[in-house]
């Protein structure tokens, strides 16, 4: 009887002091090497609307289809825009007319003009996603990326204002007297609207990525400004990990990470921290309004999550990833050989379990 009762008295003390091992190890990792399941892929959702209305006439996609910047994805009926075009090239002619050799000139360059106006709207709506992709996610997008969006910016600027004076050109070659005839100012305004117009009729890829939400066929009237599908751009894309606040002790940026997706399951992957959040938004609360404080009921209070954006080793493996992709992240923050240790095993584990859960 005494045998048993020091049998169990000897296993309460292993389990016992397990526990406190465990316990001890958890307090430790979570500072040191902090692991996460709160990790998504992230990227941007590209909204596809025509600038101008009228029937689909061909369509170059389809659903969940890859394509290219640049790329021709709807066409619209052209046919009243070149009429249209037409038109107002007739119109210029008739208020031109004693100054023929000048017109072919100055349809040339308002279209030169529309041309560069159109690349520059392009290019400034790049820019500007690129610059709130930078300010919402820091370390999202590289420098390279950066550049090359404000160099076609600048370069976009550069075309506008080399067209204006090309167009400034024409019309001084008309003559003082009829440049500045407001009849003449309103043909040529009429008919830069016109090019403008059937410029719009081409739907193009402003990034490359995949076709997503999209319900189109020959024949569906699109209404300006009224999206037809979205795009999912694969530029633009970055992984965000939610790290609670004791975990953000010793974090910090280029600090090697581990990190397993379950949409490729069963392999571990290099990585580091990009950048960590400053702040998150915890409550709505407007100019002149009082502070809404919420009571929060149990006896520990659940911690504050804040991002941390990951960057992987391998940039290749990006092209695995889809959208909302969800993974699990292991941060190395010291050099304790048995906590990284036992981080490894665990991240090396979760990503074996993946393939069952």
């Amino acid at each position: 009887m005494g045998a048993k009762k020091g049998s169990a008295k000897k296993t309460s003390i292993i389990v016992v002091a397990l526990a406190l091992v465990i316990m001890l190890f958890n307090i430790l990792s979570s500072r040191f090497a902090p692991t996460t399941n709160q990790v998504r892929v992230q990227g941007l959702n590209l909204s596809l609307a025509p600038m101008v209305s009228g029937y689909v006439t061909d369509i170059n996609v389809s659903l969940h289809s890859e394509v290219k910047e640049g790329d021709t994805l709807f066409i619209l009926d052209r046919k009243p825009y070149e009429l249209a075009v037409k038109q107002a090239e007739i119109n210029l002619e008739n208020v031109t007319q004693d100054l023929t050799a000048g017109v072919s000139g100055l349809k040339a360059a308002t279209a030169q003009l529309n041309s560069a106006r159109v690349r520059f709207e392009r290019a400034k709506k790049n820019w500007d996603r690129t610059q709130r992709v930078m300010s919402q996610n820091k370390g999202a997008l590289s420098e390279a990326d950066r550049d090359r969006s404000e160099s076609s910016y600048l370069t976009a600027i550069e075309n506008v204002s080399t067209a204006e004076a090309n167009l400034e050109k024409q019309k001084i070659a008309l003559g003082p007297g009829d440049s500045n005839n407001p009849v003449i100012k309103a043909a040529l305004n009429q008919l830069e609207k016109a090019n403008w117009d059937l410029e719009q009729t081409v739907i193009i890829a402003p990034s490359s990525g995949v076709i997503e939400s999209f319900n189109v066929e020959k024949g569906f009237f699109a209404s300006a400004g009224h999206p037809i599908a979205s795009l999912i751009s694969n530029n633009t894309i970055w992984i965000q990990a939610n790290f609670t606040e004791n975990n953000l002790t010793h974090l910090k940026p280029n600090d090697i990470a581990s990190i397993t997706f379950d949409i490729d399951a069963g392999e571990v992957y290099k990585a580091k921290v990009s950048s960590i959040a400053y702040g998150v938004k915890t409550q709505n609360t407007n100019a002149g309004d009082l502070p809404t404080v919420r009571s929060q009921q149990g006896w520990l209070r659940e911690q504050q999550r804040f991002p941390v954006i990951i960057a992987l080793e391998n940039k290749a493996v990006y092209k695995k990833l889809r959208q909302g992709s969800q993974a699990n992240v292991v941060v190395f923050t010291g050099n304790s050989f048995i906590l990284n240790t036992l981080a490894r095993l665990k991240i090396w584990f979760i990503s074996k379990f993946s393939y069952v859960r």
